[in-house]
């Protein structure tokens, strides 16, 4: 039997990522763009994406990379800067729903804006990117949407109620989008990262290190490149037939 071996392909693809300036969401600009992918970056970190952008520029210079400074939590600004989008590139391919923030409390102490805004930037958020692209790749007729999660949005986690209760609205989101855009050939997945290298947790000490590794079973944390070829796949045309998916990649907390 002949084995064939297909590698991930994303030239001339058009991929908008959110949250590109920093951790997952920066490692996933830099995989997909070795990966032949034209880029669009959105980050709410002007300097910091633009520094990234021009550095892509200098080194994939047949491939397209634009940025914007966008708080996506600001509906009519989206609205805005997603039709800028649509008319510079014309398609959008794929859209990677991975910007975040947390703001810890116990929810005696949590406070109304701690509430609000990780909601408006987790979970509306992901709603105005995913209503203003998906008009688009309606109109295509084809298209991807990855949503990055979490696994807090599946089991929780103490002192993060509205981290947690945000990546699950985007869990079932995904679901429900998946089922409504399935007939408009468009893709709709979800990942949950679980306890990633970046710079929250190299900010922890040793005790916090060790009991976090306690809580996996492969007893490590995963790495930023784990999410990003993940995403990679779920981006390329070797998942056609996926939808509708969440995807753990957690090192087993969820066993």
């Amino acid at each position: 039997m002949k084995i064939v071996y297909i590698m991930i392909n994303l030239e001339n693809k058009n991929i908008i990522v959110t949250g590109a300036s920093s951790g997952i969401g920066e490692q996933i600009v830099s995989t997909f763009s070795n990966l032949g992918a034209n880029i669009i970056l959105i980050s709410r970190n002007n300097e910091k994406i633009n520094k990234i952008t021009n550095s892509l520029r200098n080194k994939y210079i047949k491939q397209k990379f634009q940025s914007y400074e966008l708080d996506i939590s600001k509906y009519d600004n989206t609205e805005k800067v997603f039709l800028q989008i649509i008319k510079k590139f014309q398609v959008i391919d794929v859209l990677i729903n991975n910007a975040g923030i947390t703001s810890d409390n116990i929810i005696a102490r949590m406070s109304k804006d701690q509430w609000n805004n990780v909601i408006d930037t987790n979970l509306n958020g992901t709603f105005n990117c995913t209503k203003f692209s998906s008009k688009q790749m309606m109109k295509q007729k084809f298209g991807k949407i990855i949503n990055i999660s979490s696994i807090i949005g599946q089991i929780g986690n103490k002192g993060q109620s509205n981290y947690s209760a945000s990546k699950a609205g985007i869990i079932g989101l995904t679901k429900s989008l998946a089922k409504e855009l399935a007939s408009r050939n468009i893709t709709v997945n979800a990942i949950n990262p679980g306890y990633i290298e970046t710079n929250m947790t190299k900010k922890m000490n040793e005790k916090q290190r060790s009991d976090f590794l306690n809580l996996i079973p492969l007893k490590a944390f995963g790495k930023p490149t784990d999410v990003a070829f993940l995403a990679a796949f779920l981006s390329s045309d070797l998942s056609n037939y996926i939808t509708g998916e969440t995807i753990n990649i957690d090192g087993g907390i969820a066993i």
